[in-house]
């Protein structure tokens, strides 16, 4: 028997397919390699061979590939052993490994002893599942860079930024009759002040971060029969919604996913808004007002053969020029000439659903207003999570508490406590503090075989 520390996993989709792909990590990795072959192969060679049960029933013709811990993506002995895609045969295979001493691996356990092992930083660990669940090439150039340590190297950064004014400031906590020199404090207070400018850039980037993860939620709003199922249908090159010259068609919202530019476009199209509802259509109207709260962008689609409509305060409180365009739809029939004063902060596109004109400018504006959302970190494209955003935000109250009790000549105990926090807060994103539920939580999110 190997050491039972030695996990296994299907590191493949469990359907039939053409190859599938069985990792095992850990101790016993060499062992079995030797039992199953005859010897173990020559790390980072493929080796073909006959994959034969403990009581010698030959399962497969498989290709094994032996990784020599500490080069290996765990840090541990790995053996990976390609089979063909049958759910039947790879089961097979790891029931076997399994009866050898195998323990079934957890999700996410590969990368968390990756992690464990000082492979990879929290955020990188977090990457590799914001790599496997990308769903556009924004999404996808983020996840890399974060992979490649971009958003790791950064908080290292602040965190030794942090320390050398820690380190002068408890200097003085030691010595308290000396007190802190006036050029002491102002150079303290300088490089406090810059720490914190730099948090602030990465805290900017958290909504960005969100929209390219997830997708941009876009809202499609408007009164009835303004055209904005119609356009939807246009946007997204088929007919999605139902279409009709009945007014009040759409009564609750649907959304379609569509790749536009290098983004992931969430639209939805929700039930019209206007006065005098029935009470079914009141119900599509509150379903309005509730997505929209939630929005990334707002496309006012406008009826270019009627008056501008007024909008719910819920609504047109979060409008503004950086998260809605105007539509002015049926430009085919009319040009929309009177607009209200509340609507001309925003960006004005002309199109007509019925023969798909100015569709192109709409797209190009949709994705310049949601890049305009991005936040450059110089050269770094950096897209922080909602758990980075709030161990940040932690950090920047922590770094302005410090600051001003500096300034205030406060105790110097209570500034260097406050810059210890800030720390704590930093590695958190990095893992470098021992917070086992944190760890427990975050990697189980991932799958089975990573």
């Amino acid at each position: 028997m190997i050491d039972s520390d030695t996990i296994v996993a299907l590191a493949t989709p469990s359907f039939e397919s053409a190859i599938a792909l069985i990792r095992v990590s850990g101790p016993g990795a060499s062992v079995l390699a030797t039992d199953i072959l005859g010897n173990c192969p020559r790390p980072r060679q493929a080796h073909h061979g006959r994959y034969k049960d403990q009581d010698g029933t030959q399962i497969d013709d498989v290709l094994f590939c032996f990784f020599k811990g500490p080069h290996s993506y765990t840090g541990e002995d790995i053996l990976e052993i390609s089979c063909h895609g049958n759910p039947f045969i790879a089961q097979k295979i790891i029931d076997d490994l399994l009866s050898r001493g195998c323990e079934m691996a957890e999700p996410g356990e590969f990368t968390r002893r990756s992690f464990l092992n000082g492979k990879m930083d929290l955020s990188q660990a977090e990457a590799v599942m914001d790599l496997i669940r990308a769903r556009s090439d924004r999404a996808l150039e983020t996840a890399n860079r974060q992979l490649r340590g971009v958003l790791g190297k950064r908080i290292t950064l602040l965190a030794e930024r942090l320390l050398q004014v820690v380190a002068g400031i408890e200097a003085y906590i030691d010595f308290p009759e000396e007190g802190l020199p006036p050029e002491s404090q102002k150079k303290h207070i300088e490089n406090i002040a810059s720490v914190a400018k730099e948090t602030n850039k990465l805290l900017a980037t958290s909504h960005y971060g969100n929209i390219v993860r997830d997708g941009v939620r876009t809202i499609l709003i408007g009164e009835p029969n303004a055209g904005k199922s119609s356009l939807l249908n246009q946007l997204v090159g088929y007919d999605r919604a139902i279409v009709s010259p009945e007014p009040g068609t759409t009564r609750d919202f649907l959304e379609e996913r569509y790749m536009l530019g290098p983004h992931c476009i969430r639209f939805l199209d929700t039930a019209g808004l206007h006065s005098g509802a029935r009470s079914i259509e009141k119900l599509g109207i509150e379903k309005t007002v509730e997505q929209s709260a939630d929005a990334d962008i707002f496309l006012l689609v406008l009826d270019s053969t009627h008056p501008p409509p007024s909008l719910p305060d819920e609504i047109r409180d979060r409008m503004t020029s950086q998260n809605t365009l105007l539509v002015c739809n049926k430009s085919d029939l009319n040009e929309l000439k009177e607009i209200p004063e509340e609507y001309s902060p925003f960006t004005r596109i002309k199109t007509s659903a019925l023969d798909g004109s100015g569709l192109p400018e709409l797209q190009d504006a949709i994705i310049t207003l949601v890049e305009s959302g991005r936040t450059a970190i110089g050269e770094d494209l950096i897209a922080i999570s909602a758990r980075h955003a709030h161990a940040l935000s932690e950090v920047s109250q922590c770094l302005q508490s410090a600051q001003e009790r500096l300034e205030s000549e406060e105790p110097l105990e209570l500034v260097a406590s406050d810059l210890r926090s800030s720390l704590d807060n930093l590695g958190q994103i990095t893992g470098r503090i021992d917070n086992e539920q944190m760890l427990d939580t975050l990697f189980s999110s991932f799958c089975i075989g990573k």
